[in-house]
């Protein structure tokens, strides 16, 4: 472990009579932290707009927990009925530390698929079950009761301590962009994204962007296609286009350490776009979704107009196809005037950008984490990157912040049914939590 591990056991002593690291992390107690994550997952925070529910009863708990804590906590709406809360330790000269947890989840799917109920907030063995447990609530409460354990020694806080707890940061990231907007991580030095990652050091995200691309023609019966135009066949090639661009990207960017290969996967195909598919009628539009993940060194805004180009090249195509090509002939010989006035169209709308982030392992807020996970657990520290975004995305891009992404869960259990947490290793991930901030703040 070398040098680094000395140095904090030496400085985790204390002296003259100050609180020590030790003193700090022991008291995180195993049953509060458990009983902290029941209580969250109990408190169903899945987005449903048709339904009104939503993040608010979970943040609500949340802010009065904190208040009881002794931090300041202000509670602001993003939009009716989810709110953002963000609580403050400190304020006094020296770095500032954010530490970042979303209080949203995914939905649950069919109950009836869940061996444990997926707002019970269970028990069994070693772990906890529930939605949110892995993806991020038992973090939140990692999160929570390590800055209650520094609040609570009484150790002095050199510098200022901000708990950022947003909604939304499984849609659009609404929560933690009005954070940004509203100025309210202005001044934050470094800052820990608080993610299921098996307490792996994550100084990598993966980008992404988000396009639907739509074809529009002319609906007509399935046995008489020349009386309408087709949107699907013009789609079909936009996508296989799409393929070859994608090859283009891995032979130009190659295989990222952490994050393997860049991607461009279509995702969802309608047609008809709205209403009910039939078989002998062909749709007058098409629609396909596209999940773009990028890789560092990868230009978006390049990427963006390669699309673009993709898309508006087979447009172009097609419509002279129609004016005086094979299209033409066709229907022309079939029926006199049939190719007159056929419409077609295709457009690609790029409706989000969250850019990839990437860390310098020399960063402070990377060396106190793993000065931290030494400090713990007298292991050595594995590097690995995030293979999707997270609310970091845009305190990075946004707001220029140094991110750290790490904490409890095996990062493959995310989104699935019977979602669970190790106890031991979010006992571990809270005094992590702990360590890096003291260390952090007091270097």
């Amino acid at each position: 472990m070398g040098d680094d591990f000395t140095e904090i056991r030496d400085f985790n002593n204390g002296e003259n009579g100050t609180v020590g690291f030790d003193d700090v992390l022991n008291r995180i107690q195993t049953a509060e932290l458990v009983q902290l994550t029941r209580d969250l997952v109990r408190i169903p925070s899945v987005y449903r707009p048709e339904t009104g529910e939503g993040e608010e009863k979970v943040a609500r708990f949340v802010g009065q927990k904190l208040e009881e804590t002794g931090l300041d906590v202000l509670i602001e709406e993003v939009e009716p009925g989810r709110p953002n809360v963000l609580a403050t330790l400190g304020g006094g000269v020296g770095r500032t530390i954010l530490l970042e947890a979303h209080t949203d989840v995914v939905t649950e799917g069919d109950k009836a698929d869940w061996t444990h109920p997926p707002f019970a907030g269970e028990i069994v063995g070693d772990r906890i079950y529930g939605r949110g447990a892995c993806d991020t609530k038992g973090n939140l409460a990692a999160a929570m009761l390590a800055v209650k354990a520094i609040k609570e020694s009484g150790r002095p806080v050199r510098g200022r301590i901000i708990l950022a707890i947003p909604v939304d940061e499984e849609g659009l990231m609404k929560g933690i962009k009005h954070m940004i907007n509203r100025g309210h991580v202005t001044g934050v030095d470094g800052a820990i994204i608080c993610e299921p990652e098996d307490n792996q050091i994550c100084i990598s995200q993966k980008g992404a962007l988000r396009a639907r691309i739509t074809t529009r023609g002319k609906m007509s019966h399935g046995c008489m296609p020349l009386t309408g135009f087709n949107p699907i066949p013009a789609m079909v090639e936009i996508v296989r286009r799409m393929r070859e661009v994608e090859k283009q990207e891995i032979d130009r960017h190659g295989k990222d350490e952490f994050l393997g290969f860049p991607s461009i996967t279509p995702t969802v195909f309608r047609a008809p776009v709205t209403g009910e598919p039939q078989l002998n009628v062909m749709p007058s539009g098409a629609e396909v979704l596209v999940d773009i993940r990028t890789i560092p060194g990868q230009s978006h805004k390049t990427l963006k107009s390669r699309l673009i180009e993709v898309v508006d090249a087979v447009e172009g195509e097609v419509k002279r196809d129609l004016a005086a090509g094979w299209e033409r002939s066709v229907r022309e010989e079939l029926h006199p005037g049939l190719s007159r006035g056929l419409p077609f169209s295709a457009g690609i709308d790029i409706f989000e950008d969250r850019p990839w982030t990437k860390t310098d392992r020399t960063e402070p807020i990377v060396e106190s984490v793993t000065r931290a996970y030494r400090l713990v657990t007298g292991k050595e520290p594995v590097y690995n990157g995030v293979p999707g975004a997270t609310d970091g995305t845009f305190l990075h891009a946004w707001a220029g912040i140094p991110i750290v992404t790490t904490g409890a869960g095996d990062r493959m259990v995310p989104h699935q049914k019977d979602e669970w947490v190790d106890i031991d290793q979010l006992v571990e991930t809270a005094r992590i939590y702990a360590a890096s901030i003291l260390g952090y703040l007091d270097r």
